[in-house]
């Protein structure tokens, strides 16, 4: 039976100030102040130290001594390119996790309870099941290595602005539902292809966002 893993610490931290950044949130020359961030996620600061050394890297803030870090201008060529490595990669992690036999039943049948009962379904439920989804196909495509670098480019679900959460939510266990149908199968390409819709309609909402804010 495949394991259900939900991402670590720092990598949720992480993905939740990478979203804030990509979708507008944060805007460019904004200072984030390591305290306040901490306050706002009721967390310790580690985590969100490390966050920050990991979003600098990515060319997401630039780190000022002793006074937190500025958020630097993310343009749409920045979430176009993020999100087409992600496109890439998630779609070979599907792929993948179909030639090698993913058991899928655990997850497959939550997602069709969730639907079934949508209405009683908090935020964070949905949350916790996303990650779960996505980290249990990137760990039954068999490569560390990958799982690595999609956990470093995790940004979490994208709730565009036309759209309720509740619709959010239903489109994409939707998408999960028939992306767990189509790995079960054995049908890498079709699983790849699942996936890169699934990823291409998060990549729209962020970028619906940014427009939204010019």
């Amino acid at each position: 039976m495949q394991s259900v893993e939900l991402m670590p610490a720092r990598v949720q931290i992480t993905s939740i100030l990478r979203k804030a950044i990509l979708s507008g949130e944060y805007q460019g020359g904004q200072e984030l102040s390591l305290v306040d961030v901490s306050e706002k996620l009721g967390i310790s600061r580690t985590p969100v130290r490390e966050a920050f050394q990991t979003l600098a890297s990515e060319g997401l803030i630039e780190l000022r001594m002793n006074k937190g870090a500025i958020v630097r201008v993310i343009d749409e060529k920045f979430v176009l390119d993020h999100f087409e490595v992600r496109i890439l990669l998630e779609g070979e992690a599907a792929a993948k996790a179909a030639q090698n036999g993913m058991d899928v039943k655990t997850l497959l049948n939550r997602s069709r309870f969730m639907k079934e009962y949508l209405d009683d379904t908090d935020k964070e439920e949905y949350i916790e099941l996303n990650q779960q989804i996505h980290m249990a196909i990137w760990t039954a495509a068999g490569n560390e290595r990958l799982t690595n670098i999609l956990q470093s480019l995790w940004n979490g679900p994208s709730i565009g602005k036309k759209n309720s959460e509740k619709e959010h939510f239903q489109k994409s266990i939707d998408e999960h539902i028939e992306l767990l149908e189509t790995i079960a199968k054995g049908n890498a390409e079709q699983a790849r292809s699942v996936m890169a819709g699934h990823i291409t309609r998060s990549r729209d909402n962020i970028l619906a966002g940014i427009r939204d804010k010019l």
